[in-house]
């Protein structure tokens, strides 16, 4: 992944912009696009912004983590449930998360998911 371009020359450009150079002159005096320029200065003029925005990391967990109460409360109403299973009852409640996503949830809130006796054995531990 392409790595962020400098403040600096972000700021040059948008300095240039606000002194009255169009945006595709800025961008060719400073070699960079014509979109790049276009978009610093917008930035610049709706946000105030010239550096750039983070860059990876966890784009959704808080989807899922707006909605950790009706999680938890469906877990702990039925606790020996299977992750698809859970998925399944969310998503009649209108939540639509992945397996993953779940296993996940737990993870970060420190729940774990242990088999208790009244849970069944699976099928491969069968004789």
């Amino acid at each position: 992944m392409a790595s962020a371009l400098s403040v600096d020359l972000r700021e040059r450009v948008v300095a240039a912009i606000e002194a009255g150079a169009s945006r595709r002159e800025a961008a060719r005096r400073f070699e960079v696009s014509p979109a790049s320029a276009v978009r610093w200065h917008g930035a610049f003029v709706q946000e105030g912004r010239t550096h750039a925005k983070p860059m990876g990391g966890d784009q959704r967990s808080h989807t899922i983590e707006a909605q950790a109460d009706l999680i938890r409360q469906t877990y702990e109403a039925q606790p020996e449930l299977f992750l698809r299973e859970l998925r399944d009852r969310l998503a009649e409640q209108g939540l639509r998360v992945g397996v993953s996503s779940l296993s996940r949830f737990f993870k970060r809130h420190g729940i774990t998911r242990k088999k208790t006796l009244a849970t069944p054995p699976s099928r491969t531990g069968r004789t």
